[in-house]
């Protein structure tokens, strides 16, 4: 059943959540994703078949979320993903971040690390907003941006363009993390599909030499690509969980 949080910032989330034993599991979503999608509802199941707490949630301006896209940006959802799990998890808990729920994941983590007791990134994206977005534009693109505030894209996942605010570009520069250091003291495992062509596997790597954590493995999949949902890759994603969670 889907319930409704309203955060400190006065945002209201929609949320699935499951009751079980710790560390629970906390699914962060991709840009413009939902709780409604292949990765979050098998996480749902399988933690419901092996008894783990579980929490699936939209940002706002996403899914059942109340807001407007267009009017969020990194920082709105890595406070969403804060308050989601302050109020509604206990104890300890292992995010799993998809592409930009991975940047998310490592927002969380460095500003509730008692939170945190692994990481699973799924094709994160940390700083896609200046890497992959602003970087890769063209001296026009650029200004067209800077001068209209916005700018279209297309979509491979979607009929409808991409909006690119200039907002969403500036608000996501006060976020990086592949900039400064990255320290995270705990378990972290990192999966990435060589074919991904959003997230490309140089990400992975830059991510892997860049944080500093004790325990912390990148797995490459031949031919996997950005959406990292057929059966293999689901089991990857579960087998990293418990891994994490100490439950080899």
């Amino acid at each position: 059943m889907t319930e409704f949080l309203v955060t400190p910032q006065g945002r209201r989330i929609a949320y699935h959540r499951t009751a079980g034993k710790g560390p629970g599991v906390v699914f962060l979503g991709g840009y413009k994703s939902d709780m409604t999608g292949t990765k979050a509802v098998h996480l749902q199941a399988w933690a419901e078949a092996t008894g783990r707490a579980f929490l699936r949630f939209d940002y706002s301006g996403h899914g059942q979320s109340s807001g407007d896209f267009l009017d969020g940006s990194i920082g709105d959802w890595a406070q969403d993903a804060m308050a989601a799990i302050a109020a509604l998890t206990s104890g300890p808990q292992v995010l799993v971040g998809s592409s930009m729920g991975g940047w998310i994941a490592l927002l969380v983590a460095r500003a509730m690390p008692e939170r945190v007791a692994g990481l699973v990134g799924v094709a994160a994206a940390p700083d896609f907003t200046q890497d992959l977005m602003w970087d890769s534009y063209s001296p026009a693109e650029q200004a067209e941006l800077l001068a209209r505030g916005q700018r279209e894209e297309p979509s491979e996942y979607s009929p409808e363009p991409n909006i690119i605010t200039l907002r969403f570009i500036e608000e996501g520069a006060q976020h990086l993390v592949l900039r400064t250091p990255l320290p995270l003291p705990l378990p972290v495992r990192l999966l990435q599909g060589t074919a991904d062509v959003d997230v490309p596997p140089s990400v992975a790597l830059r991510l892997l030499d860049h944080a500093d954590s004790p325990d912390l493995r990148l797995t490459l999949v031949k031919d996997a690509d950005h959406r990292f949902s057929t059966p293999t890759c689901l089991d990857l994603i579960t087998a990293a969980i418990a891994e994490v969670s100490g439950h080899e």
